[in-house]
């Protein structure tokens, strides 16, 4: 039997009228599996986001000595823009780190009788990660002119941990929920066959060939499919929304170090929506087939 695209489609909207109400169900059951799929690969995007904000705010702060000469300061300055390991470094000056001693040790800095002069200055750098800090360090120990080499080794470690951990649970989730998803949806749409496979038995009787049966099905799963994660990508934008506002209002938290571009918000969007038209499409396949022989 020669299969038209008009018979498709006409045979796609009667079955889905007709069976509205499986149609509802499997569409629903796309929209929440998925919607749980989309938060994780959202929470997992946040996680690695705030990764990269955390890495650009680490910093190794190279201390001269206060009596260190023009020379020693601009050598140590060369050399630390010349390894590859540190993304970029900054100076300050004595008159900088006097301001600032004083603004986080507050007036008793002052009155124990430093002056500016007597404060060291320092280059403040970013290692391109912050596992790297520990290298600057060893480099520059010992270095003429250099009183000392600070950087915040303990809360890297922890930080970097608790990342990596929140990484890899998210991605975790997104998997579980994905192959549950996957379940959910192929067992909903074979109770939706299941129910009309004396149609399908009629079919093969008269003659039609397995394909001019299972188009109209594999159509009717990629329309609730696409439904079903067209809905799902509409929670994950929203649950983004409400992150983001959160975020935007918390400056300096973990959700604020989360928020994430709209592009790439629609990229997972656009992954919820392919997963929910191959699940539907393929699950209609997969599940028409063990009515075919007959």
């Amino acid at each position: 039997m020669p299969i038209s695209a008009e018979y498709v489609a006409k045979e796609t909207a009667s079955n889905l009228w007709r069976n509205r109400l499986m149609t509802v169900a499997a569409v629903l059951t796309v929209a929440v599996s998925l919607s749980l799929v989309g938060a994780a690969l959202l929470l997992k995007q946040g996680a690695a986001r705030a990764e990269a904000e955390w890495q650009r705010g680490t910093e190794v702060m190279v201390w001269m000595k206060p009596t260190a000469s023009k020379n020693e300061v601009a050598a140590v300055g060369r050399q630390l823009h010349a390894l590859p390991y540190v993304d970029r470094c900054v100076f300050r000056t004595h008159q900088y780190d006097y301001h600032e001693a004083q603004r986080l040790v507050g007036a008793v800095y002052a009155e124990s009788g430093v002056t500016p002069k007597q404060t060291p200055t320092s280059w403040r750098c970013t290692p391109v990660h912050p596992q790297d800090a520990t290298a600057v360090i060893h480099t520059f120990g010992g270095e003429a002119g250099v009183l000392r080499v600070t950087a915040p080794l303990a809360q890297i470690r922890t930080e970097q941990h608790v990342i990596n951990i929140l990484q890899w649970v998210f991605l975790l989730v997104a998997l579980v929920l994905l192959v549950s998803a996957a379940v959910l949806i192929l067992n909903t749409i074979r109770m939706a066959i299941f129910s009309r496979r004396r149609e399908v038995s009629v079919m093969k009787l008269v003659g039609a060939t397995n394909w001019f049966i299972r188009l109209p099905f594999m159509s009717e799963g990629l329309v609730q499919g696409l439904l079903g994660s067209g809905v799902a990508a509409a929670i994950v934008y929203g649950l983004h929304v409400v992150l983001d506002r959160i975020g935007s209002s918390t400056t300096g938290s973990v959700l604020a170090q989360m928020r994430m571009t709209g592009w790439e918000v629609f990229a997972t969007d656009a992954v919820v929506v392919v997963i929910g038209i191959l699940i539907g499409t393929g699950g209609s396949a997969l599940a028409i087939s063990r009515f075919l022989d007959v």
